[in-house]
């Protein structure tokens, strides 16, 4: 009868979807892995830390041998949220690896539970004592403060010819450790510092650090800050001294910083980098460009590559890893990030024995006329 038949030709569809499917094999690509993606979306690096999230997500769903589920948890701008982000993430079974916050202080909670549990931590933050540590669960793919900030001070230095730069950092640890490289590199060039500002995140005003560089008779301003006080500094400085060259921190390349500024405010700015995806023409940037503007439909900056790029190394690391039919555990996929090379879409990873795995940095400049930088300077520091 009609029923019958319907019923016949519904499991004869099923089963040419089961035959036409690959069968799921222990150990094949079918196998769900999870990622826990600790960042802070709220607090005064949600910027940054957003970026950091749509990395690692546009990564994991564009590997294609491996199947990584990833699973957000905001750290918010604290160690202690960090912590309980970290110890959610760590309930039920024991992922492979996990993506740590772009903030210093919350690694630096974070590192020793790490170690704890054995899952290597995959991060973009700066803060170059993360990798002085000795923890062998750390890994940094975005280039520490002893390598962009030595090409923050070379430039201003070697190319801007300036001899008085007027330092203004952020109170934080990030700030503090971009502090201590910029004045060890500038004392090395010859230049120290006229004064340095200290900012906490929460000041809205930065005229009296600004008029301080005035009177100091500083010949450039050198910013090492988190994104809204970049933001003011830029337009404060631009009012009260508008011909005084800038070069800023790795926030100012933030397409959602420079969206803050008028492009005229942003002439003669410039900041230190490990890329600037929006100016990419062509290559592998470009192609991920164009996939992060087509999933978020919004402009990445380098915090988002270079995230992208670790969750890249860690997928290559677990195919190869069940290629080979060896274990996929937290240890071996640590032994092979830390031995390994990854030619990703901002450069080559490569650990140095400490967990840094870029190396090169770039300065970014803007003239004015539009938020789109071009890159004026490359720095491969050892």
């Amino acid at each position: 009868d009609v029923a019958m038949g319907r019923r016949r030709g519904t499991v004869a569809a099923a089963l040419a979807v089961l035959a036409a499917a690959p069968l799921a094999i222990p150990g094949a690509a079918a196998q769900d892995f999870r990622l826990p993606v600790l960042v802070p979306l709220t607090g005064f690096v949600a910027l940054e830390g957003t970026s950091q999230r749509n990395g690692a997500l546009l990564a994991a769903g564009q590997i294609g041998d491996v199947s990584l589920k990833p699973e957000v948890l905001d750290t918010q701008s604290t160690p202690e949220a960090a912590v309980t982000a970290w110890e959610r993430a760590m309930g039920g079974a024991l992922p492979l690896a996990a993506v740590g916050p772009i903030l210093g202080t919350q690694m630096l909670a974070l590192l020793p539970l790490a170690k704890e549990r054995g899952v290597p931590l995959l991060t973009i933050s700066g803060t170059a004592r993360l990798g002085d540590l000795g923890n062998p669960w750390f890994f940094r793919f975005f280039p520490s403060d002893a390598t962009v900030k030595v090409a923050h001070a070379r430039y201003v230095v070697e190319k801007l010819g300036a001899r008085r730069p007027a330092v203004i950092y952020q109170s934080t640890a990030y700030g503090q450790s971009g502090r201590e490289q910029l004045a060890r590199t500038f004392a090395e060039l010859k230049a120290p510092p006229v004064i340095e500002e200290s900012i906490s995140p929460s000041v809205n005003d930065l005229t009296p650090a600004i008029l301080r560089a005035k009177n100091a008779d500083a010949d450039v301003i050198v910013l090492h800050l988190h994104a809204a006080s970049t933001v003011l500094a830029i337009r404060q400085a631009r009012q009260l001294l508008p011909g005084l060259p800038i070069v800023a921190g790795s926030a100012m390349h933030q397409p959602a910083t420079a969206a803050l500024l008028e492009p005229a405010e942003l002439k003669g700015v410039c900041a230190e980098t490990a890329a600037s995806p929006i100016s990419a023409a062509n290559g592998p940037m470009r192609a991920f460009l164009d996939s992060y503007r087509s999933a978020y439909k919004s402009e990445p900056d380098a915090f988002a590559a270079a995230q992208f790029d670790a969750v890249g190394m860690l997928g290559k690391v677990i195919a190869e890893q069940r290629a080979a039919g060896r274990p996929v555990t937290p240890q071996a996929v640590r032994d092979r990030l830390a031995t390994e090379s990854y030619q990703g879409v901002v450069t080559t990873y490569k650990s140095d024995g400490k967990g840094n795995m870029a190396h090169e940095a770039e300065i970014v400049c803007y003239d004015g006329t539009d938020r789109v930088p071009k890159q004026v300077e490359r720095y491969k520091i050892h």
